[in-house]
């Protein structure tokens, strides 16, 4: 995945998470606080854990 998709399933997870969708990840309220309840450091934890619903298909 190079970087510009990376940046769109992020940016588009973030959103999600911004509009109220539940965490994929188990988040404590420790490190919640410490990202600042930031929805694009959530989507990137639950890129990192592998856990994002959303595939890139290329055409």
């Amino acid at each position: 995945m190079n970087k510009y998709e990376l940046a769109r399933i992020i940016g588009s997870r973030a959103l999600q998470i911004a509009m109220g969708a539940p965490f994929l990840v188990k988040l404590s309220d420790k490190e919640l606080e410490s990202m600042a309840f930031n929805p694009i450091k959530i989507a990137l934890a639950e890129n990192e854990k592998g856990v994002l619903p959303i595939a890139v298909r290329h055409a």
